[in-house]
């Protein structure tokens, strides 16, 4: 029987793997993550140019503003690509010859407002560097008002300066602060996103394949070969290696996508800089000796619900005759799937709330919303191991009492109330 196991394995793994279309899918994926983590080298080649530098042409009315306006601009130079030059010539002039890619600043001086300022373009200006122009301006007018008023601009800078705290929680068992609350609340659902396509994309699998086979009768000759546990666990297994491969071809792609945007090193998505952040954010939080629990914990329970979505949706496929009756019965594993990876997004919302305590430890649940209430501290070791037990009991049950209905359900061709067939399987004595 364990060759007959192992053959069925091989067959149903062998037809998605070497299928054209698991091969153009990939590519697919592959081509769109190098694109997206290189977006910025794709619009330039295409004429773009994130790297022009704008060229800004000061007019100082006020005869002392130049220098403070320039030094104040130049502060933003690792932001934005900017050079700052004082012109003599008159404004219709200036109007006359100003290219694209050039701004226009006349600083005036007024008697109430210190300095008013005139921004002339060709074009519109791009958001981001307008604003460090209007900041640097509103800075000019600060220092200008300072020295007016004969107040110290070491003085004004130290009362301006952001106070620093330092944070102190007396609960030992919080041992995240507050921004990194904020951080794994966004980033922790972010890398859950892949898991969650991948579970929707596994129960579509089972079932298709299963209808597939019922729906062309060959589940009538398989099942006279083999009995429908047999049959049932290879599909479950093929299902789960390849849903594996892709992840790992997935991080792959990426790794690939992040050296070459690294190599090409113009990708307006600062990606190295976005991560040293959060790393240096995880140290001073005191997270990565909970990183060291939490990710085996969290393999363990990715595995688990791989492995319980696709009991569920084998057993459910097993009972339809066709695609489109099992699409009906997929929903409510979708709508539960969906449901927990917005609760994991939400999750720091519920601090303290028993009520997501309890969904930590539902099966199809915990997977999503355990290991991110972990990590920000709302739910303790014991808690994410209990999920994973929780699970583990609810797989066994599966096996267990989902066989039964499997066994009726795979070779019944009706149609007629489904769901009346599910519930006699499932009370029914095992033979």
């Amino acid at each position: 029987m364990n060759k007959k196991f192992w053959y069925l394995t091989k067959i149903s793994l062998n037809k998605k793997i070497k299928s054209k279309w698991f091969i153009v899918t990939n590519i697919i994926i592959f081509i769109a993550i190098v694109a997206l983590m290189n977006i910025s080298s794709i619009i330039e080649f295409f004429g773009g140019d994130f790297e022009n530098s704008t060229h800004v042409l000061i007019v100082d009315n006020t005869d002392s503003s130049y220098d403070l306006f320039k030094n104040n601009l130049e502060v933003f130079n690792e932001e934005i690509d900017i050079t700052v030059e004082e012109s003599n010539e008159s404004i219709d002039a200036l109007k006359d010859n100003l290219e694209d890619e050039e701004l226009i600043v006349i600083l005036n001086s007024d008697p109430s407002k210190y300095i008013v300022a005139e921004v002339i373009s060709n074009n519109k200006i791009d958001n981001i560097t307008y604003q460090f122009i209007v900041q640097a301006l509103n800075n000019t007018k600060t220092t200008i008002g300072m020295m007016a008023s004969n107040i110290d601009p070491n003085i004004l800078q130290a009362i301006e300066a952001n106070v620093e705290v330092e944070r102190t929680i007396l609960n030992e068992e919080l041992t995240s602060d507050e921004n990194a609350d904020l951080i794994m609340s966004s980033v922790f659902p972010t890398l859950i996103l892949p898991f969650f396509m991948l579970i929707i994309f596994l129960v579509q699998m089972v079932g298709g394949e299963i209808c597939e086979e019922k729906t062309t009768r060959s589940m009538e000759i398989i099942i006279s070969n083999v009995s429908p546990k047999t049959h049932l666990m290879s599909k479950i297994l093929a299902s789960n290696l390849f849903v594996i491969i892709q992840a790992l071809l997935l991080i792959l792609y990426s790794i690939i996508a992040l050296m070459i945007s690294k190599y090409l090193g113009n990708s307006i998505f600062d990606i190295s800089s976005s991560i040293s952040t959060i790393v240096d954010t995880l140290k001073t939080s005191g997270m990565f000796a909970k990183l060291g629990l939490i990710i085996p914990i969290t393999i363990i329970l990715i595995i688990a619900s791989f492995v319980a979505y696709s009991l569920v949706a084998g057993i459910l496929a097993s009972m339809t005759v066709n695609i489109e009756d099992f699409n009906q019965l997929q929903s409510p594993i979708m709508l539960i799937s969906l449901a927990g990876y917005y609760l994991s997004i939400m999750a720091s919302m519920f601090d303290g709330s028993i009520f997501i305590r309890i969904l930590s430890y539902i099966p199809f649940l915990s997977v999503f919303i355990s290991p991110t209430l972990f990590v920000i501290g709302q739910v303790t070791l014991i808690d994410l191991l209990i999920s994973v037990a929780v699970l583990i009991v609810f797989i066994v049950l599966l096996l267990k009492y989902g066989l039964k209905v499997y066994k009726v359900g795979i070779l019944n061709y009706s149609s007629n109330k489904i769901w009346s067939k599910f519930f006699k399987a499932f009370k029914s004595k095992e033979n």
